[in-house]
C-alpha cells in the first residue's frame, strides 16, 4: 500500500493545508485529497512543488507498506 504522509509532515512543520497551497499554487483541494490520502494517481510536477515547499525528499513524502494479509 502507498501511503502519502503530507498531513504528519505539515505538522512538523507547523504548516496548515491553506499555506501549502498558497506556496506551491496547488489548488487548495488538490492538497486537501493529499493531506487525507484520497487520490488514486498523483500529478509529478505537484509532488515536486510539495517537495521543494516543505524541503523535503519525496521518500519522506511518499512511502510504500506492505499491504495486511
Amino acid at each position: 500500500m502507498i501511503r502519502i504522509l503530507l498531513s504528519t509532515r505539515l505538522g512538523e512543520r507547523r504548516r496548515t493545508q491553506a499555506d501549502l497551497a498558497r506556496k506551491t499554487g496547488i489548488r487548495p483541494a488538490t492538497i486537501h485529497e493529499l493531506y487525507h490520502e484520497m487520490v488514486e494517481r498523483v500529478n509529478l510536477e505537484h509532488l515536486d512543488l510539495i517537495c521543494e515547499a516543505l524541503e523535503c525528499d519525496l521518500s519522506e513524502l511518499i512511502v510504500r507498506e506492505p499491504t495486511p494479509k
